[in-house]
């Protein structure tokens, strides 16, 4: 879907079989029209957030934004093809097609190196400088969520939601056939802390969350989403960096894995990473780290580096207390 969005654009550009794109594009918007339509009745009807993605996070969109987008891009693609014929190609047949033809290297291209390696840009809240622990406190002088309850009853064969203080006061509504019962969101707060759900716990359920979050000292964080489908490549580097940790140096290993202890143990024997391994969330794993499996570098919570399989550093220094990484 990328690559299509990315070549449909080059071509109304350059004007290249324009009828043919602007039709598949008319379709495009149409279905995420709809896509985005239902994520707002969606909101009013469950009361839970949905986040359109359309750019990723680094331009987040509420589900209402992102409909008005999609609304206002639907009519632009519906002028464009109505008028049509009045567009022509800014090139010639063969500039044109070595153009288009460019595009589609360059989008399939960049993808690939970012699905190989990470993201050229990093736009989540475990991006490289932010504090993992400072990220997962509520912000000073933040107010909550505001939400009411409200109650759906029937009353003539038809359904009516109504406040829960307005039904109290409302005495001659407490006879009637109450059919729902459910909190609403009325005021958006910013109490919300960027980072909710990341906790490490070891196989007995003990919370290490804030306690290696808030060593002064460096540690090294394998993140294993699935140790079914992690990529291998590279493993070595992962041993030696396991090894030069427990050689004395004031830097801790630790693996953070969403598989059972089992698997996880089992991996660890395999592949001879005698590191500690602690449990972490699959869904959480991946946004800390888009590959499988992953090499963070904290110190005192801080990020200070990820890589990916492919990128894993050989060996690492520690120089005047500052560790450097060996590529």
């Amino acid at each position: 879907v990328i690559t299509f969005e990315i070549i449909a654009g080059v071509a109304l550009l350059l004007g290249f079989r324009f009828k043919f794109f602007s039709i598949l594009l008319l379709l495009l918007m149409v279905f995420f029209a709809f896509l985005t339509g239902y994520a707002i009745w969606y909101e009013q009807h469950t009361g839970l957030e949905l986040k359109c993605g359309c750019f990723g996070d680094c331009i987040p969109l509420t589900a209402m934004q992102s409909f008005l987008k999609d609304i206002l891009l639907l009519v632009l693609v519906i002028i464009l093809l109505i008028f049509r014929k009045l567009i022509q190609p800014l090139f010639s047949r063969w500039p044109n097609t070595l153009l288009m033809g460019a595009g589609l290297v360059a989008a399939l291209v960049i993808q690939c190196y970012a699905l190989q390696h990470l993201p050229f840009v990093d736009c989540l809240p475990y991006k490289v400088g932010n504090n993992i622990w400072e990220k997962m406190q509520t912000p000073p002088g933040a107010t909550p969520d505001q939400y009411e309850t409200v109650i759906t009853y029937e009353k003539d064969g038809k359904q009516i939601e109504i406040s829960q203080d307005a039904f109290l006061a409302d005495s001659t509504l407490w006879n009637m056939n109450i059919i729902d019962t459910k909190s609403k969101l009325i005021k958006k707060g910013n109490a919300t802390p960027v980072i909710t759900d990341f906790a490490i716990t070891d196989y007995d359920g003990n919370d290490y969350t804030e306690a290696l979050l808030n060593e002064p000292g460096y540690n090294f964080l394998l993140f294993i989403r699935d140790v079914d489908e992690a990529k291998l490549k590279n493993i070595e580097h992962i041993q030696k960096l396991i090894a030069r940790a427990y050689q004395g140096e004031t830097v801790g290993f630790f693996i953070l894995s969403s598989s059972s202890p089992e698997q996880t143990e089992s991996f660890k024997s395999k592949y001879k990473l005698p590191a500690d391994a602690f449990q972490l969330d699959g869904t959480v794993s991946k946004t800390a780290l888009r590959s499988n499996p992953g090499l963070m570098l904290i110190k005192g919570g801080t990020i200070m580096g990820k890589w990916s399989p492919r990128d894993f550093p050989k060996d690492f220094r520690i120089n005047n207390g500052v560790l450097e990484i060996v590529k």
